[in-house]
């Protein structure tokens, strides 16, 4: 019986430290994942240019006209 209340004592003790065991390193995980992403998104961005905004503004201008 002493067993088992001092294993639970220590669970409450030690909960904070089993939090940041769990949750630092999925902070970090989607931390990194999200600058990849968005890394990803930039180089996606550069290698497949939009050229709407260009089209757009030639046919503007040429409706003036």
């Amino acid at each position: 019986m002493m067993k088992v209340l001092a294993v639970i004592a220590c669970v409450l003790f030690l909960q904070g430290c089993i939090h940041k065991l769990v949750t630092v390193p999925v902070k970090i995980a989607y931390k990194t994942t999200k600058g990849v992403v968005k890394g990803t998104a930039a180089v996606v961005g550069a290698v497949i240019p939009d050229g709407d905004d260009e089209d757009t503004d030639t046919d503007s201008k040429n409706k003036k006209d």
